[in-house]
């Protein structure tokens, strides 16, 4: 059995959920509502406050299938109640960015401006001209976006310079040497 398929979901009390017919749960709290349909073979009890994911028998698929419910929906009721966010930051001399409206605008050491636009379900904070604040309710699209946003200059490993993540940590390599011998 599945160590994390066999928990519980727990729903707190100000979220709902709703399993309708072909395994459509839909979640809805304070931030939002998501919408997502689950394999039909999965078996979804909701009781009172407690979602339950249970799988017909022993087979590979259904093995693969129990975690990722879970998870997927414990994922669906976080994002609701609290969401989700991810922190970039931005190093090397003249980098910068700054929001303009729905725009991200950043100067990456290029001959022109980087310009983002938000996606719906996405909102973009610029707190200091060196970090960003990516939030949503889905974690997969706050997550992608982050990706999208970091993959514009990606950080290098002698200097450092691009856009990292808050808590990653970057690889350093030791530059040329520079004497003959």
């Amino acid at each position: 059995m599945s160590r994390i398929g066999k928990k519980p979901v727990m729903i707190p009390a100000n979220v709902t959920v709703s399993v309708a017919e072909g395994n459509v749960v839909t979640v809805k709290g304070p931030k939002g509502e998501l919408t997502h349909t689950f394999h039909p073979d999965m078996i979804l009890n909701l009781e009172g406050n407690v979602l339950t994911v249970g799988r017909p028998d022993e087979e590979h698929l259904h093995k693969s299938l129990h975690g990722l419910t879970r998870t997927l929906i414990n994922n669906m009721v976080e994002g609701v109640s609290k969401g989700y966010s991810k922190e970039l930051e931005v190093n090397g001399v003249g980098f910068r960015c700054e929001k303009k409206g729905t725009q991200l605008v950043m100067r990456l050491g290029f001959s022109h401006e980087v310009i983002v636009d938000e996606i719906p379900g996405i909102t973009i904070d610029v707190p200091a001209p060196n970090k960003i604040i990516i939030n949503g309710i889905d974690k997969q699209v706050v997550g992608q976006f982050a990706a999208e946003v970091r993959s514009k200059r990606p950080p290098e490993p002698y200097k450092g310079k691009g856009i990292k993540y808050t808590t990653e940590v970057i690889r350093r390599k030791v530059g040329k040497t520079g004497g003959k011998k």
